[in-house]
């Protein structure tokens, strides 16, 4: 089993198991069969993620609510048969169970079946959004990941300039905070050097839209 593991990188199945051809399906996107299920599994994602989200408008929910949640049973029941058909159709359910897309997909039905117990979990559904992460093997897009390393590895090297701009503003704030809740006082609404420090901290942070 060890020496089948280690030539198995991919964790696909025998040639000569019919968990093959799922599995070319399910997980490759190069065949037309893989593609075109790639690409109505992220249409099915959009629209759930689109649910939950209209669900959670009261306006919407009050005249579609009962749409709502038949349309959140019926994604969470195919995203289950998708997940089962997933493990089976692999070589070591286990590696895909514990891989990071296998612990999305797993985490994505979860908060349906949760909702049964712990009403309003449902709309964590919208972790769904993360399978969207897909997009880049079906649209080839993997290349441009590299662009995102150099990016990681820029930010870890500014590190310790990033670290002492925080520290700096992070000072600014509570000195400012502080001054405001000494001129100002509670009158005006600094009643204490916390509540100042974040009047501090949204006066920086805060956009002008000019209204």
């Amino acid at each position: 089993m060890a020496g089948s593991v280690k030539n198995n990188p991919q964790n696909r199945p025998p040639d000569n198991d019919w968990r093959n051809t799922l599995y070319t399906t399910i997980f490759e996107a190069d065949t037309p069969a893989g593609k075109l299920f790639d690409e109505i599994l992220i249409l099915s994602i959009l629209l759930s993620v689109i649910v939950v989200m209209l669900d959670s408008v009261r306006e919407t929910s009050a005249l579609y609510g009962d749409l709502f949640y038949s349309l959140e049973w019926i994604f969470t029941i195919l995203f289950t048969v998708e997940y089962l058909l997933r493990l089976v159709c692999v070589g070591l359910p286990i590696r895909y169970a514990t891989s990071f897309f296998g612990i999305i997909d797993l985490i994505a039905i979860l908060p349906t079946y949760f909702s049964l117990f712990l009403p309003g979990s449902e709309y964590l559904l919208v972790i769904r959004s993360l399978r969207l992460l897909r997009i880049f093997r079906v649209l080839k897009l993997a290349k441009y990941l590299s662009e995102a390393d150099l990016l990681i590895r820029a930010l870890h090297a500014s590190r310790r300039k990033i670290t002492l701009f925080l520290f700096t503003v992070l000072n600014l704030v509570v000195i400012l905070g502080s001054l405001m809740y000494v001129i100002e006082g509670g009158e005006s609404g600094f009643t204490s050097i916390p509540k100042s420090i974040y009047w501090a901290i949204i006066t920086l942070t805060t956009v002008d839209t000019g209204t």
